[in-house]
């Protein structure tokens, strides 16, 4: 794959057209990163959160929950992006007047910060279900026990729960991570400068269709790629580490 890669970076290199389309969407990266890591952040932390709610002992917790994760997961993520940035947006500026708080405009908001606040509120619904599954596949005769010993409810989560949950809950967080990188493509339909935006913008100026979305297409590809192989080579030394242990 690696070969693959450089082969295809070498035939961009030797054509200008190809090197200057290069040159103009390396802008564009930087904004895909941020989008992808402050989105994935954001949502695991939410996730997180409406996970224990889900496992809750209260049912008016695990109700509210469950009712946002099903309803997010069943809009899709293109709507639900130009539901936030056109709806909630300025809705949350208008709150935010009513209160009282200094005065805010809903240009004050910016595009970018729309985007990445679409894409936690999608994932999150996601990601809340790789958490709750990865609580869930923990023995619960463990617990038990580790309750009968006297241990405190957050000590039972920090040591004994946490640790065995993430063999579960690693693989498909990345796979979350590796299509947030792709879905953070959807940003450009707001107008937030990403990769995909400026492929767009670049193609529609230079008229160079093939040579444009050919480049676009192979930094998501390297991105994709880079980041699946990282994960793994992760799984394989936790899983070293859990076999020494």
């Amino acid at each position: 794959m690696a070969v693959l890669l450089g082969t295809a970076y070498v035939v961009i290199l030797m054509d200008d057209g190809a090197r200057q389309v290069l040159s103009t969407l390396r802008r564009g990266i930087w904004i895909t990163v941020l989008v992808t890591v402050t989105g994935f952040v954001a949502a695991s932390v939410v996730g997180m959160v409406l996970a224990l709610m889900s496992l809750s002992g209260s049912i008016v917790a695990r109700q509210a929950a469950r009712f946002y994760i099903e309803i997010i997961r069943g809009i899709p993520i293109l709507v639900l992006l130009l539901y936030v940035a056109f709806v909630l947006a300025p809705a949350l500026v208008a709150l935010w007047n009513w209160i009282g708080l200094p005065e805010a405009r809903t240009r004050d908001f910016p595009l970018l910060w729309r985007a990445v606040l679409a894409l936690v509120i999608a994932y999150s619904s996601f990601i809340a279900e790789v958490f709750r599954a990865g609580l869930q596949s923990v023995d619960a005769g463990q617990i038990e026990a580790a309750k009968a010993l006297g241990l405190k409810r957050f000590h039972i989560f920090r040591h004994i729960v946490l640790p065995q949950a993430v063999r579960t809950i690693l693989p498909p967080l990345g796979n979350d991570f590796v299509a947030m990188v792709k879905d953070s493509s959807l940003v450009s339909v707001v107008g937030v400068m990403d990769i995909a935006q400026l492929g767009k913008l670049t193609a529609a100026g230079n008229f160079r269709y093939f040579e444009t979305y050919n480049v676009v297409a192979l930094i998501y590809l390297t991105m994709t790629i880079l980041l699946s192989l990282g994960l793994r080579k992760l799984e394989r030394k936790l899983g070293t580490f859990e076999r020494r242990g």
